[in-house]
């Protein structure tokens, strides 16, 4: 049987390698010179700093199966992502928690303190949130939703915080402790070597054939028996039921001597400054040493026809769903296609999630072939 996948991120290159294992044999393109995805990494050439190139990429979870699987490709470091924020010239611990508060108030709470004196900052004519700004201010209340929330929200997802739902911000990352760690995972790290060296192992099988600089076209599916295809689903349809929306990020790199901010990632709230973030590469690998440093400042917008995908708008229910609705529709109509990942799913994915649903898949599809059924469209239920 032989297996084409479309997209060399982790989606397609754990399927890949597991399905190579059993036998079959895989074709895995992208239309990028390079596998990873989202999730590559590469030396800069002048500094020979370990670039997240796309976007700075953590590794956590509570996984231990994933966890133990990245582990069998790379040799992963110890890593902590504590983020700061910049709010009015000022730099604050995030996630919220015990020392941000005490800061921003000008106080020295114990944790009960907070806690009491922050339900007394909260809303609480508000009884069921609505929207992302009413779930804030229920449980902080103004102050703190307007220095760490509404901004940077509206610079991340192009509209005002009150017109996004609470769903959004489900659990509000407020911590009542001096723990500033931003994951609460079991299991967080970073490989020493980078992402793409990860993924390059994965693909290293004799059953497994990997064409870069190769984008996909319908006629290919004539010389396979199936199609994972981890591409936008919109577009393996023409977008004839409309292009479904995402934010995409562009960056502007800059290299300097010495450090420019002193920790990896640095939010900035206030909504007149146009970035969201500037991350800091070098502290993405602590173990090394580096004379020079080079930052990304991130910047957020709505995606156009020629831009990289970053993050799914799924913010409202019922009819702005539609669109989605009628692809996936359409998508239980093909025989031979099924559609995996961050786009092919159109659903925000952590790095873990994504690896579990590629296992998962995997492991579903080898029972389906041995069993002469039929694989569906999606192996994982909205």
């Amino acid at each position: 049987m032989n297996i084409l996948c479309v997209g060399a991120g982790f989606s397609c290159a754990v399927i890949a390698r597991e399905l190579a294992e059993h036998g079959l044999k895989v074709t895995v393109i992208d239309s990028r010179n390079h596998v990873a995805g989202n999730c590559h990494t590469k030396r800069d050439d002048d500094t020979n700093i370990m670039l997240h190139v796309y976007g700075p990429h953590i590794f956590h979870t509570n996984d231990q199966e994933v966890w133990e699987y990245m582990n069998n490709w790379a040799e992963f470091m110890p890593y902590i992502n504590r983020v700061k924020t910049t709010y009015k010239g000022s730099v604050y611990s995030l996630p919220i928690n015990l020392h941000t508060i005490n800061q921003f108030f000008e106080q020295a709470l114990s944790p009960n303190q907070a806690r009491v004196y922050i339900e007394s900052k909260a809303d609480m004519s508000i009884n069921i949130p609505q929207t992302f700004e009413e779930q804030a201010m229920r449980f902080v209340g103004k102050e703190l939703y307007e220095a760490f929330f509404k901004g940077y929200t509206q610079k991340q997802w192009g509209v005002a915080p009150s017109m996004l739902p609470a769903s959004i911000l489900k659990r509000l990352p407020v911590r009542f402790t001096y723990d500033d760690n931003y994951f609460n995972h079991k299991y967080q790290g970073m490989p020493k070597n980078g992402y793409t060296e990860i993924v390059e192992k994965i693909l290293n099988h004799k059953n497994i054939k990997v064409k870069l600089n190769t984008s996909f076209n319908k006629s290919m599916q004539e010389g396979f028996d199936h199609i994972f295809y981890s591409g936008p689903i919109d577009e393996y349809f023409n977008f004839k039921c409309g292009r479904l929306g995402y934010r995409t990020l562009d960056f502007k790199k800059e290299v300097f001597e010495g450090e420019y901010q002193g920790t990896a990632v640095m939010n900035y709230a206030d909504i007149d400054i146009p970035y969201t973030r500037i991350t800091e590469h070098k502290y993405f690998s602590p173990w090394e040493e580096h004379n020079k440093t080079v930052v990304y400042k991130e910047y957020s917008r709505q995606a156009e026809c020629n831009d990289i995908p970053y993050y799914p708008i799924r913010f409202a229910e019922g009819d702005s769903l539609t669109p989605l609705m009628k692809y996936r529709t359409l998508a239980n109509t093909q025989s031979s296609v099924s559609f995996i990942g961050r786009l092919g799913t159109y659903r925000y994915l952590d790095m873990d999630v994504t690896i579990r649903d590629a296992l998962d898949t995997a492991k579903k599809t080898i029972k389906l072939i041995n069993d002469n059924k039929q694989l569906p469209a999606f192996f994982i239920d909205e």
